[in-house]
């Protein structure tokens, strides 16, 4: 039996695979059924092999085909089958309120360089879906950043007056279409959003990708770096790492660095559509923008493996009711980001070990214009071409003054993980878990993570992450088993849902799950 399956007979794991992803599933997914691609089965040599699938990837491999490089894409499952489906596809350089921070963290010319980087992104979705003409719902929209307190409105004063700065076209307004009262707004203009899939399966058609084929491991033999993959391997002179969060420990220290937070959508029917797209700056603030017939709202972010009280989808329902309530619910769906140290994603060479080795991570809540910037940068690098941007996003920079506090509860999250996978004891037992619920329990003098099913059947997984080994933690919201130190998350079968895990988790060598009596507390 493979890790994280389920039951070996009954396909219960299966089932319930199907069950969860049929209920999160997002609109793009909804609406877009992607070509099929083969697994890789034969060994190949390429000049560049990428790591993902996603939007990232996809694109850095179809810039290099365009330079001449022959590239392959490894895609441990299906394409887009990542963060790619889950985003809310805005395409803007209007990341929160950050270039005032930027520019004292870095200064004004690095600041600039993030900026242009983003503006050129957008430019380059713009050029290449009307050069192909792709079918993808592209809008030119404006973003606004609002804010609903005075707080916020000097923060967003702030903000114009950075991008009075970096040359950003701004504009300070209250003319909103939003259905409450705000304090004042930062308009950006000539912004977009798209349907994130339609784009992708169009651009993937002039991409070799291969599906079903998990990178297991790296060697370098006479100066190539070779892949082993289940059945096959890849020689390749370089590799650029787009699976979201590197699988790679060593080197980079990529866990070190890293942080995963989750926040969650509604797609509304009958909602009134919006021209703009909005994100509130506010702490419990939310963020809108109409997508065909559906309008997006989203918000609920937390740390992966800190929602342990669960309210998200809650919350965002309770909004949605005051706000349109004459809107229905179509969708529901979560999405995952990779956060930075100093709130620059990490682009460019891997580790200064590994010249050959090349990363884009670290998105944050910007996935899409991120993808961009990173296939228009690693192109230019592999290819020697060189960037005007590419320091502010470089994985070897260090500023202390922007990162040390971060890094410092970074390694306290980590430790914290650990203390609790190795010395706190686990506070419930199997029989005290109810229908519905999940918890760590002691069974049989082991760490566990348990879940009862509403017929009573408790699903029984190790509790410790394959990844670096830190103690999961429930997640009502999504019924799964999250890891707060480095973001994996795995069903409470035990498939893996989200890297930086490589494998599912299991109960020793036993299934994924047993069936229990709670009154006796013996597996059956």
């Amino acid at each position: 039996m493979k890790k994280g399956t389920g039951h070996p007979q009954s396909g219960i794991g299966d089932e319930l695979g199907r069950e969860r992803k049929q209920q999160m599933e997002s609109i793009w997914t909804k609406q877009t059924c992607l070509q099929e691609r083969q697994q890789l089965k034969e060994d190949v040599s390429v000049e560049t092999a990428v790591l993902g699938g996603g939007m990232s990837g996809i694109l850095t491999a179809y810039f290099l085909r365009k330079k001449g490089i022959n590239a392959v894409v490894l895609e441990a499952d299906r394409i887009g089958s990542g963060q790619t489906k889950n985003t809310t596809a805005k395409i803007t350089l209007q990341h929160g309120a950050i270039y005032h921070k930027l520019i004292e963290k870095f200064g004004e010319e690095q600041a600039g360089m993030y900026a242009r980087a983003n503006m050129l992104a957008i430019e380059e979705y713009r050029k290449l879906i009307e050069e192909k003409n792709i079918e993808c719902g592209l809008r030119m929209a404006p973003a606004y950043l609002y804010a609903e307190q005075e707080i916020g409105a000097e923060l967003l004063q702030k903000e114009a007056e950075a991008a009075e700065r970096l040359g950003i076209k701004h504009a300070i307004t209250t003319d909103i279409e939003l259905p409450f009262s705000i304090k004042n707004a930062l308009k950006f203009e000539q912004q977009a959003c798209f349907h994130p899939l339609q784009f992708l399966g169009a651009v993937a058609e002039e991409v070799t990708v291969y599906e079903h084929t998990q990178v297991i491991g790296v060697e370098e033999e006479e100066g190539k770096q070779v892949l082993a993959c289940k059945e096959a391997k890849v020689t390749a002179d370089n590799i650029v790492v787009a699976t979201h969060y590197p699988i790679f420990n060593m080197p980079g220290c990529y866990f070190l660095r890293l942080h995963q937070e989750r926040s969650y959508v509604l797609a509304l029917r009958n909602a009134a559509a919006l021209d703009g797209m909005y994100y509130g700056v506010e702490e419990g603030a939310y963020s809108f923008r109409s997508a065909g017939e559906f309008l997006l709202l989203g918000g609920g972010s937390h740390r992966t493996g800190d929602n342990s009280q669960g309210g998200q989808y809650q919350k965002l329902r309770k909004a949605a009711k005051e706000y349109y309530p004459k809107a229905e619910e179509a969708a529901a769906w979560s999405a995952q980001d990779c956060m930075t140290l100093d709130g620059v994603p990490y682009i460019g060479t891997y580790a200064q070990p590994k010249p050959n080795w090349y990363v884009c991570t670290g998105f944050g809540k910007w996935g899409m214009t991120s993808s961009m910037v990173s296939a228009m940068l690693l192109s230019e690098k592999i290819t020697g071409e060189g960037t005007s941007y590419e320091q502010i996003f470089s994985p070897q920079r260090f500023v202390l003054s922007a990162s040390a506090k971060t890094l410092m509860e970074e390694t306290i999250e980590a430790a914290k993980g650990l203390t609790k996978q190795f010395i706190v004891p686990a506070d419930f037992k199997a029989e005290e878990v109810a229908k519905g619920e999940g918890k760590i329990i002691e069974w049989k003098g082991e760490k566990l993570g348990a879940y009862r099913d509403e017929k009573g059947t408790l699903f029984l997984v190790s509790a410790k992450c394959p990844h670096l080994g830190c103690q999961l933690e429930w997640n009502p919201e999504e019924k799964s088993f999250d890891c707060p130190c480095h973001g994996s998350r795995f069903r409470y079968t035990g498939e893996l849902i989200d890297n930086p895990a490589q494998k599912g988790i299991e109960r020793g060598k036993e299934n994924s799950f047993f069936s229990c009596n709670r009154s006796t507390d013996v597996v059956k």
